[in-house]
């Protein structure tokens, strides 16, 4: 079983942090992986529990289940679709601390494919401290996520 973790402190209250990072659409403008859009809306609505979340990346397309939604503090998912692996579970957890949020976001998976899980493991480490980075940086711009 492969682990990623990563932490982050967002400088925006709470609120704000859950409230960007779990609308789901929003990903296409500042998430910086491609186009993201909603198969299937959950509850509540769209981007809660059972949401279906599609995201297209340079042609490869990963499909995740929101499978808990916890406002403000806790959202998981699986993924159902897209790279390679097997038992897929993710996390993404928001802590206060003051006026910023703690963001970790932590997953684990077996690869399908022999060999490559400490390789998958290295890229999603880096989508997660990349995403993680444009995530601060868009709610610290004068326009936030508007």
């Amino acid at each position: 079983m492969q682990r990623v973790e990563v932490h982050h402190i967002i400088r925006a209250p709470i609120e704000a942090t859950w409230s960007s990072y779990t609308d789901h659409q929003s990903w296409t403008r500042w998430a910086g992986l491609g186009k993201v859009t909603l198969d299937r809306a959950g509850e509540p609505a769209p981007n809660g529990t059972g949401c279906v979340r599609v995201i297209n990346t340079a042609g490869v397309r990963t499909i995740e289940e929101v499978v808990a939604f916890e406002p403000p503090r806790r959202m998981t998912y699986r993924l159902i679709g897209g790279i390679p692996v097997r038992d897929h579970l993710g996390e993404v957890r928001f802590d206060p601390r003051g006026d910023e949020t703690l963001v970790t976001w932590r997953c684990q998976f077996k690869s399908k494919i022999p060999g490559m899980g400490p390789i998958l493991e290295l890229v999603l480490t880096r989508i997660f401290h990349r995403t993680l980075g444009r995530l601060a940086r868009m709610l610290a711009s004068p326009r936030g996520n508007k």
